[in-house]
């Protein structure tokens, strides 16, 4: 009985993407991939970051144009968040940050909103305007203590 030639290279087509379809999908859910040529730092700090993880998404207009690079504590103990934006970019100094959830429950980003000035930011400035992220056990204990009855 003869081997067929042509099956072997079917079946080892078949093997071979298998393979990559499992190294995509590790590199994928691992979070580990290349995003091009560094853009600016910028600096945007807030009162609470929720779940808001170093490598989230930063977008304008529901648009990826950067990433968070890291959130550390400052003096005052609030979250200093590190954001790496693209360089082609123009934001002006009155561009503010707010984090925000896909969905109801789901993972958090920065969301930046361009203002109107000619003054733009520079690699290194601060974010002047944030909003921090909505907690929602904040909001239920606020709902659940607030209930507008009053004791004797």
């Amino acid at each position: 009985m003869q081997r067929s030639p042509v099956r072997d290279l079917i079946v080892g087509l078949f093997v071979l993407l298998g393979l990559a379809s499992i190294g995509y999908l590790s590199i994928e859910v691992g979070g580990l991939y290349y995003s091009g040529p560094s853009g600016f730092k910028l600096i945007a700090t807030f009162d609470e970051v929720g779940d808001l993880k170093p490598r989230a998404a930063v977008v304008i207009a529901g648009v990826k144009v950067g990433q968070v690079v890291s959130i550390e504590l400052d003096e005052i103990l609030r979250a200093r968040c590190e954001l790496d934006i693209d360089p082609g970019l123009g934001l002006d100094v009155e561009t503010s940050a707010a984090i925000m959830t896909v969905g109801l429950l789901g993972e958090k980003f920065v969301a930046l909103e361009p203002g109107g000035l000619d003054q733009m930011l520079k690699s290194g400035d601060e974010i002047g305007r944030t909003v921090s992220a909505l907690s929602i056990e904040k909001l239920v204990g606020k709902i659940v203590n607030d209930t507008g009855l009053e004791e004797d």
